[in-house]
C-alpha cells in the first residue's frame, strides 16, 4: 500500500494541489507513520501537507510529544479531531481529551501551527440534538482556535451550502469552510464511511 501511496503522489504532483491531508488509523495505531509521510511529502514534492492528530484514546502526554516530533520536522499544519472510537473499544485515558474543541486549545497553547477541524454539513453523527447545536459546537472549536474548517464528505452540494450560510451568516464565522473531498475507490469502503459519519 505504501508503494500505490508514493505512486498516487508523484501522479497528482503535476495537478498542483493547495495541500495535501494525511490521516492516521482509528486510536492512533499509524500515528508515527503519518508525520513520516507529511515529512517526506512536504521534503520530496514541495507541496504544503497537513496531518491528521485524534485526541480518543491518547493522552495528553501523547498529544504533547506529536507535536513536538511535528515541529521538529517542520510540519506546520495540523488536522485537530476527536477521532473515531476504536473497534476494540479502547477508552479514552483519564488525562486525554474527550472532544475535539480541548485538542485545538491545547495546540494553539502550544503555538505555532495552522489549525484545522471538521466540519459536518449534514451534522455530527453523535449530535442528537440537531444540526443547528452540532454547527454551534463547530464555532466553539473556532473561537479555542481553529484556522479553518475542513468538511467531512457529502453528496448533496445544498447540505454544504446550508452549512455554510448557518456558519457564516447566523454564527459569524470568517475562517475559510472548505469542502472534504474524498477519492471514491470502492462501492464497501464508501458505504462503511456514510455509515460511519452518518452522510446521506
Amino acid at each position: 500500500m505504501e508503494e500505490a501511496l508514493w505512486e498516487t503522489v508523484k501522479t497528482l504532483e503535476p495537478f498542483g494541489p493547495r495541500f495535501v491531508s494525511v490521516t492516521y488509523g482509528a486510536g492512533g495505531s499509524t500515528r508515527d507513520k503519518t508525520l513520516a509521510i507529511v515529512d517526506r511529502i512536504q521534503r520530496d514534492h514541495s507541496t504544503t501537507t497537513m496531518a491528521h492528530l485524534t485526541c480518543i484514546s491518547t493522552s495528553t502526554a501523547d498529544i504533547e510529544r506529536y507535536l513536538l516530533e511535528a515541529r521538529g520536522r517542520g510540519i506546520r499544519n495540523i488536522l485537530a479531531l476527536r477521532g473515531d472510537l476504536p473497534q476494540d473499544g479502547i477508552t479514552p485515558p483519564q488525562n486525554g481529551f474527550e472532544y475535539s474543541y480541548q485538542l485545538v486549545a491545547c495546540i494553539k497553547r502550544a503555538g505555532g501551527f495552522s489549525i484545522g477541524t471538521a466540519g459536518f454539513p449534514e451534522s455530527h453523527i453523535a449530535c442528537t440534538e440537531g444540526k443547528h447545536v452540532d454547527w454551534q459546537r463547530l464555532k466553539a472549536k473556532i473561537d479555542h482556535g481553529a484556522d479553518f474548517v475542513l468538511t467531512q464528505l457529502f453528496f448533496d452540494n445544498d447540505d454544504y451550502f446550508t452549512f455554510r450560510d448557518y456558519l457564516v451568516e447566523t454564527l459569524g464565522v470568517t475562517v475559510p469552510i472548505t469542502p472534504g473531498v474524498l477519492p471514491i475507490l470502492n462501492t464497501a469502503q464508501i458505504k462503511r464511511f456514510t455509515q460511519i459519519c452518518g452522510a446521506t
